[in-house]
């Protein structure tokens, strides 16, 4: 099928000789319920029987769970397998079949919507109510341990406010003459995953110059938190497992009061919330934990798959019980999902079933770039709107790091389409990364742009404080044509270091007449590659490879413009329109756009998802493939594993995660070129496709023809099957697109127009490739 210009393909392009393969199904469920296996003569059967008059239809494994009672439980939770009904199920048949009273369960989860969900939804099943619900502990971790705290005397104010946060280091960096050293953000995620895995501050390592920095930094943080006589969400965590190691009166009455304890979304757990689930629970190991192995992506934040994996060593006598039937995706994105994630090693064996048959099949393209990417998805996700009645509140839009969505970002601002940005709230052009080189070229075009000016003394090795006053004291007194040589009066210059001052000058005077992408090719060349090489905040925040392909990215967008102002001026109008949009991400009602990191997605299903740029390099990405290389920050959850091999298997999780986030239709895109470079389809999608047949995967779906069956029967393979459906077919001469009729409301338009050349389609038929 060829719409919106670009062949659309059923499975993912290789290389040269690769063909076209067997598409991965899920084997349909069998669709029994409780009422097919719980009798009517079992002593809880009249619980299961208010379930089903509810319209709450469990499956076999389902209710095995819920009837889980004494002892361990290891729920192992598929995507799409109605974890949630299964949690509230079993809380309800504690309180009504086993009489337990609300008081005596502890459910906790890991985000306070999840939490607010999981008490509605109790409240709303046969035979409880808000009385019973609002007198049980339903509770993300951090507000479990923040009551504890809170009934035990500890009365510190919540540090809550992240930016206050980061400004409470800058002001340290800046006392200890380390500003603009380290990114306040970057320090306080690496403080956090050491405390995570409980390591003091004071056992932190001093092996070089940054450790001892860093440690300098983090002592005084902790101190100054003592001091003003506040703590941070870390904190929170610390102190309640302090406070339960430290005080065995307080620990057991936690332990007779909460007799049965169900922990949600396991595979996020991090050391202090296992050690402190595991102290409650020691004596009675009433402990029902469920979760998914193989959508443990948080080992940055701590989160340990371990915990899951080796759950029978800490308890030999669990009972697991697998929920392997998939509610939410069609049979054929199922298929896709467990022929990606088989190949991982470190993981409990399980295959997911699938409920729904699929109408539409996974779908592939291979655009040129990433720009020309993000004009398909627009263009093909205004055909979707227009043709079959979608909300924009059906898509979402995935991608493994932030810097993919800068083009599908620029796009759906151009075209006005309603979007919400559930990353960082900066623009690209506002990474600390980008913004020296964006600073540079705005100088070029406003050289007494003060805000730029302050932008760029950093990679000057010039304090912004100093500077900045030595250039508006002096400015005031005498002003020049190009403020910034005012710096040469800072009495601490060494004659290199304004031999270098008048050369970056004479750099930025240069840019304004060049092209933008040779303007940001010199900055990097001359001065700013080599600064992000040397620079500590680089060598703590990202890998190598992170940074060079944040400034590819760049280079990418600049080059799309003829000169240095166009190029500013659409980097503003991008700023000002993404500004309007912010207000779309409040309004939870609106009808907008998703876009998102994988790692966001988890927990969340979309009608249609576009997972961008799945390549080498990106999927998995270039920092996992040099795993031996990566920071403390990104490799906190592998701690005592290989590195190559857990950040490779993490990787194959994130595109499990992005797989199985789509319910009906997954379009998945793995540009040819990424950032001028040839790219690869992702490693991960390839192997989903062990078999081969004859048909050649570069061809579009659709376009298998009588003459290639007739070839793959002459070369002595089975020729591909291939069916005829009705099409619409374009009359406009030279142009060769065509698209499936796909619904009978589309059957029954008289005409409509090609999505390439505008011209009138007709109604015809055409030979398409039977799909597997």
């Amino acid at each position: 099928m060829i719409v919106n210009s670009l062949p659309i393909y059923l499975t993912p392009l290789g290389s040269e000789t690769t063909t076209q393969r067997s598409i991965p199904h899920a084997r349909m469920a069998l669709l029994t319920n409780s009422s097919d296996f719980v009798s009517n003569e079992d002593r809880d059967a009249f619980f299961f029987r208010d379930l089903e008059r509810n319209q709450i239809l469990l499956n076999e494994a389902q209710v095995q769970a819920v009837r889980h009672f004494k002892g361990p439980l290891l729920t192992l939770a598929g995507a799409g397998s109605g974890k949630t009904t299964v949690l509230v199920c079993r809380v309800a048949y504690l309180l009504r079949v086993h009489r337990i009273h609300p008081t005596n369960v502890l459910l906790i989860t890991f985000s306070k919507k999840a939490a607010e969900e999981m008490r509605e939804r109790l409240t709303s099943l046969p035979g409880l109510d808000s009385r019973m619900t609002h007198s049980m502990q339903v509770r993300t971790f951090h507000a479990f341990c923040l009551r504890l705290l809170r009934m035990n005397g500890f009365n510190q104010e919540i540090l809550s406010d992240g930016r206050y946060q980061q400004i409470v280091f800058k002001r340290i960096m800046l006392g200890m003459g380390l500003q603009d050293t380290y990114q306040p953000e970057v320090l306080i995620s690496l403080l956090s995953s050491y405390k995570m895995q409980l390591i003091e501050v004071h056992d932190l390592p001093e092996e070089t110059e940054e450790d001892k920095e860093m440690k300098r930094i983090f002592i005084q943080y902790e101190q100054w938190k003592m001091e003003q006589q506040k703590i941070d969400f870390d904190d929170i965590l610390i102190l309640a497992y302090h406070l339960l190691k430290q005080n065995a009166d307080i620990l057991r009455s936690l332990e007779r009061k909460f007799t049965y304890i169900s922990v949600d979304e396991f595979q996020d757990t991090n050391t202090v919330q296992y050690e402190i689930i595991k102290m409650i629970a020691k004596n009675h190991e009433n402990l029902m934990v469920v979760g998914d192995d193989d959508q443990t992506i948080y080992s940055f934040n701590g989160a340990r798959n371990e915990f899951i994996l080796q759950f029978h060593e800490q308890y030999p006598a669990a009972t697991t019980i697998t929920l392997d039937i998939n509610y939410r995706s069609t049979s054929s994105i199922v298929g896709l999902g467990n022929a990606i994630i088989k190949h991982n090693v470190q993981r409990k064996n399980k295959t997911l079933l699938a409920t729904k048959q699929s109408e539409i099949k996974p779908q592939y393209i291979r655009p040129s770039s990433s720009d020309d990417e993000a004009d398909w998805l627009i263009n093909d996700l205004k055909i979707k709107i227009a043709e079959s009645g979608s909300r924009y509140g059906d898509f979402a839009i995935l991608y493994r790091t932030a810097s993919n969505s800068r083009a599908i970002i620029e796009q759906l601002i151009l075209h006005n389409l309603p979007f919400v940005d559930y990353g960082s709230n900066d623009s690209f052009y506002d990474q600390w990364m980008v913004k020296p080189i964006i600073d540079h070229l705005r100088l070029a075009h406003e050289r007494r742009n003060f805000e730029a000016m302050e932008g760029v003394l950093p990679s000057l090795y010039i304090g912004r404080d100093q500077g900045m006053r030595i250039i508006q004291d002096q400015e005031a007194i005498q002003a020049k044509k190009w403020p910034l040589i005012h710096l040469l009066g800072l009495p601490q210059l060494k004659n290199f270091q304004k031999e270098k001052l008048k050369n970056r000058i004479r750099l930025i005077k240069s840019l304004a007449e060049m092209k933008p992408l040779a303007a940001v090719q010199a900055i990097r060349k001359d001065f700013y590659d080599a600064f992000l090489e040397t620079n500590k905040r680089s060598k703590l925040t990202h890998h190598r490879e992170m940074l060079k392909e944040t400034l590819d990215e760049l280079e990418s967008s600049a080059k799309r413009f003829d000169t240095v102002e166009q190029f500013l001026y659409f980097i503003h109008e991008v700023a000002e329109k993404r500004t309007e949009m912010s207000a779309l991400k409040k309004d939870n009602a609106a009808n907008k756009i998703s876009l998102m990191t994988i790692h966001k997605s988890k927990g969340l299903e979309f009608k249609v998802v576009y997972l961008l740029c799945a390549i080498e390099g990106n999927m998995p990405h270039s920092s996992a493939l040099d795993a031996g290389h990566l920071n403390d920050v990104q490799m906190a959850g592998v701690a005592g594993r290989d590195k190559g091999p857990a950040a490779l298997e993490e990787e194959r999780r994130l595109a499990y995660v992005a797989v199985t986030r789509a319910k009906a239709e997954l379009l998945i895109s793995s540009p040819a070129y990424y950032r001028g470079k040839k790219a690869e389809p992702s490693r991960f999608l390839l192997s989903a496709f062990p078999g081969a047949d004859s048909v050649d995967s570069r061809k579009p779906a659709g376009a298998a023809t009588q003459p290639a069956a007739r070839r793959s029967a002459a070369a002595g393979k089975p020729a591909a099957a291939t069916e005829r459906v009705a099409a619409w077919i374009c009359g406009q001469a030279g142009c060769k697109a065509w698209s499936r009729i796909s619904s009978p409301q589309e059957a029954k338009l008289a005409a409509k127009a090609c999505p390439l050349c505008s011209g009138a389609m007709v109604k015809g038929s055409r030979m398409v490739l039977l799909t597997r």
